[in-house]
């Protein structure tokens, strides 16, 4: 590889490291504009949850078959691009296989490296058959069509394409090294398990074209793994970075437990202060803005529950254990996750179009993507967010939402405004006197 070749690699490698670069501070940005939520709490049982979910992919085996093939893929496509050092150092400085000092062991890496990607292919073609073939529900819902389906399919393609070029790459410089005395500079260095049952389909070309088409994959394999990176900003792939940030600052709480609303607490305790002076007025900040009760736009959201938005790999185990949703009712607890990721990306354009500031759009969260029907489908029974394999919370979302439609606009159901109307009036969800309440031990 000459001097242009080194300049030309390191040129495509900083344009391919610095856009992705630019596209994860847009994420964090967007993420941002969330409220501020404190999950500093109990770091290492965090860690450990990172580890196990995240690392370790507990929940993914839940389901076994999708669990270990998932495994496949995420561990042999993390360990494959252990290799991509080798390759940047060879890009810039014109070396091959410059880890090959490594004698033994570099021949087990190599080795190793081979057989998990001929793995994550048998593993992407099933992925494939049983997205595309096989239909299962979750992936043919009415929420999962148009570019989420086809995102779900460039994916697979991404990662059939990258590890032929891998395993194709590696045959070619195996024909090479075997030539007596080497070619060139392909000395003996490596392991190929799977590429030497692919070496011979270059047996009878000239030396110098297997030499084209050796540099032809490398260069296509490097050139797909900086495209493939900076594909997942506009990706559900994104999960790949974010599910370990996303597991360490779950909810920690039990589940079905809810926060209160700071604002609301602060009114209940000077209502209960028997020392309160009812008559007292706190002095009035002419600036201040008004708190507001729940969620109607994703800037309401806190940053936690944004982050879940982004980490959404569109998997659909929430939504198929939704009793709401398989009842036939409107809710799809993924469609929220989508939505918010959906809206937020929205309000992230707008800043970028308008230098920094969102200027108001005529739109939210609420109505504009999410309908009032589904945010009241809802049951509250918490199984989207038990089956999530990244720890997701779609109802910490509803229920934000709920609170607003509910203490902002009183839009709440019919039989809901009657039982709070009841709590209110009788101390109980009936309809009948307090004093009648006890009646049932006479019965």
């Amino acid at each position: 590889m000459g001097y242009l070749d080194n300049i030309l690699f390191a040129i495509i490698l900083i344009l391919g490291f610095g856009f992705f670069t630019l596209n994860i501070r847009k994420i964090i940005r967007n993420i941002k504009l969330g409220k501020d939520i404190n999950r500093s709490d109990n770091p290492l049982f965090r860690l450990k949850n990172m580890a196990m979910i995240a690392l370790g992919q507990s929940k993914m085996v839940k389901r076994p078959i999708a669990g270990v093939l998932h495994i496949i893929v995420y561990i042999g496509f993390v360990i494959i691009n252990i290799e991509l050092l080798e390759i940047i150092i060879d890009g810039l400085f014109g070396t091959h296989r410059v880890f090959s000092f490594l004698g033994t062991f570099y021949d087990i890496l190599i080795g190793s490296f081979e057989i998990l990607a001929f793995l994550v292919l048998v593993a992407v073609l099933i992925f494939y058959a049983r997205r595309n073939f096989i239909k299962l529900k979750r992936f043919i819902h009415s929420d999962l069509k148009g570019w989420p389906k086809s995102d779900a399919n460039y994916i697979l393609y991404f990662e059939i394409v990258l590890m032929s070029l891998f395993l194709l790459m590696n045959a070619a410089d195996l024909h090479l090294q075997n030539i007596t005395g080497g070619f060139g500079h392909y000395s003996q260095a490596g392991s190929f398990p799977i590429s030497q049952f692919i070496a011979p389909i270059f047996n009878g070309l000239s030396e110098s074209l297997v030499m084209m088409l050796e540099r032809a994959f490398w260069w296509m394999h490097i050139i797909g793994i900086l495209i493939f990176l900076n594909y997942l900003y506009f990706s559900k792939h994104l999960h790949i970075l974010l599910a370990f940030p996303n597991t360490y600052f779950a909810n920690l709480n039990p589940l079905g437990q809810f926060d209160n609303l700071e604002s609301v607490t602060k009114e209940v305790k000077l209502m209960m202060d028997p020392n309160a002076d009812p008559y007292a007025t706190a002095p009035i900040d002419e600036n201040a803005v008004p708190s507001k009760f729940g969620a109607s736009d994703v800037q309401d959201l806190n940053w936690v529950q944004l982050l879940n938005a982004y980490t959404c790999t569109e998997c659909g185990r929430c939504t198929s254990v939704c009793p709401a949703n398989q009842t036939g009712k409107k809710l799809s607890p993924r469609k929220i996750m989508m939505d918010t990721r959906d809206r937020l990306v929205e309000v992230g354009k707008n800043i970028d179009a308008n230098k920094g500031i969102f200027i108001p759009d005529n739109k939210t969260l609420l109505n504009d993507f999410i309908t009032p029907e589904e945010l009241w489908a809802c049951t509250s029974c918490n199984a989207c967010v038990e089956e999530c394999p990244v720890n997701i919370s779609p109802l910490s979302i509803i229920m934000d939402m709920r609170r607003y439609l509910v203490m902002e606009q009183s839009a709440a159901p019919m039989p809901l405004n009657a039982m709070m109307s009841n709590i209110e009036n009788n101390g109980a969800p009936w309809q009948y006197n307090q004093q009648d309440r006890l009646n049932w031990k006479n019965e």
